[in-house]
Formats: C-alpha cells, sequence, structure tokens
C-alpha cells in the first residue's frame, strides 16, 4: 500500500462550518441516512476507514486516535510503528475534509472544538458489506440458483428412473439437498461476516471503482 501519495485537493479543501458540532443534513427530515449519503460516505477509502473503526469501538474517540489507526492501517503498520508524519498527514485530511463531509451527510457527529467523533444513530441501526464481485464472476443470488437447478435435475432424473441415480431413494435425497444448502448457506454467512464493516481487525482490502478527482485516498 502506498505512503507516498499526496494528500488530494479534497483532503486538502476546508470543511464546511466554523467550529464546534456541524448540523448532519444527510439524515433529512424523516432521521434517516439518504442512500446517496451512505454512498458518498463509502465513495472514499479513508472514510470507509473511519466508518469501520468507528462500529468497531462503538462509541466516542478522539481524532488522534482514529487517525493513528487509520494510519496504521493505510501503511500497513503496526500502532506502534507509525510515524508522525503518516499520523498527520491521516489527521490533517480527517479534520479538514473527511469527518466534516461524514458530519453533513449524517453519518457521524464531529465536535471540532472537542477533537471528538462518534457514529449516529442512523448509521448503527445498518450493517454495510463490503463485497465487490468481479464481472466475469457469480453472485450470491447465482450461486443459489445454479444450486437449486443441479439439485432439481438430480432428483429429476431420479425420479424417472435413470439407472444410478434410482438407486438412492427419496430421504437420501432430502438430506443431500439440506446438507448442500446448509454448506452454501454457512460459507454465505461467514463471508458476509468478513465482508461486514466494523467486524474483524482490519478492514477487508477491495478494489471498488475509480474514486472521483479530488475525493481520495
Amino acid at each position: 500500500m502506498s505512503t507516498q501519495q499526496d494528500v488530494s485537493a479534497d483532503d486538502r479543501a476546508a470543511g464546511s462550518g466554523e467550529g464546534g458540532v456541524v448540523r448532519a443534513a444527510g439524515a433529512g427530515t424523516t432521521g434517516r441516512l439518504s442512500t446517496d449519503a451512505v454512498f458518498e460516505t463509502l465513495g472514499s477509502r479513508r472514510r470507509r476507514y473511519a466508518l469501520h473503526y468507528l462500529k468497531q469501538v462503538d462509541e466516542s474517540v478522539t481524532i488522534r486516535d482514529l487517525s493513528m489507526q487509520l494510519a496504521a492501517w493505510e501503511n500497513d503498520v503496526e500502532l506502534a510503528a507509525v510515524t508522525p508524519k503518516q499520523r498527520k498527514r491521516v489527521y490533517t485530511a480527517l479534520h479538514q475534509t473527511h469527518l466534516p463531509k461524514m458530519d453533513k451527510l449524517g453519518v457521524a457527529v464531529y465536535d471540532r472544538d472537542r477533537g471528538v467523533v462518534s457514529l449516529t444513530d442512523h448509521v448503527r441501526e445498518f450493517d454495510v458489506y463490503l463485497d465487490v464481485v468481479p464481472a466475469d464472476d457469480l453472485s450470491w443470488g447465482q450461486v443459489y440458483v445454479g444450486l437449486a437447478a443441479v439439485l432439481t435435475a438430480l432428483v429429476s432424473v431420479a425420479a424417472v428412473g435413470v439407472y444410478p441415480f434410482d438407486a438412492v431413494g427419496g430421504f437420501g435425497y432430502a438430506l443431500f439437498v439440506a446438507v448442500a444448502f446448509l454448506a452454501v448457506g454457512g460459507y454465505h454467512a461467514v463471508h458476509d461476516r468478513r465482508t461486514r464493516l466494523g467486524t474483524g481487525g482490519s478492514p477487508r482490502s477491495i478494489d471498488p471503482p475509480p474514486e472521483r478527482d479530488g475525493d481520495a485516498p
């Protein structure tokens, strides 16, 4: 992971508002986060990392602690190995751009005066999964449809008496179908847990679509 990338124009841009807490706007009048607000937050790797850490601790944290952890993840080092330069670079980007944006979107509450940030209740109400499926790969929906098609064909040929499939009784096929779906479903559940923001240790590395100019990292 590169440690030499310059702070982007978006990172250098000043956040909106003067001091104190900026009132969240992303939740709208309904008190729920909009889809645009969620995707806007996830559109930056640094904001994804911040959201991951905040969901892990599930309490208010200082921007210093947040910048230390993000610097460790971005540079693939232990916390104790983070240099002052690496931490300051992340700190500046968070303070000037990313945390004010997350506050404005209604994802987090950032108190500039105290240097403290916490998640809003809106974010705690849903889970975010980061699972990018390549164009030549199968989605989970296609996996389940394919599995069902194969098992249906297998049971059908057994039902019409095709040898050797007719050697297994109905109970045997029922058990086989149940075990097959249990195995695939179990793997799916484990996979989802690993891709959910806020679980595990470091955030999952993904290669999302290219971020917009001025909004990286």
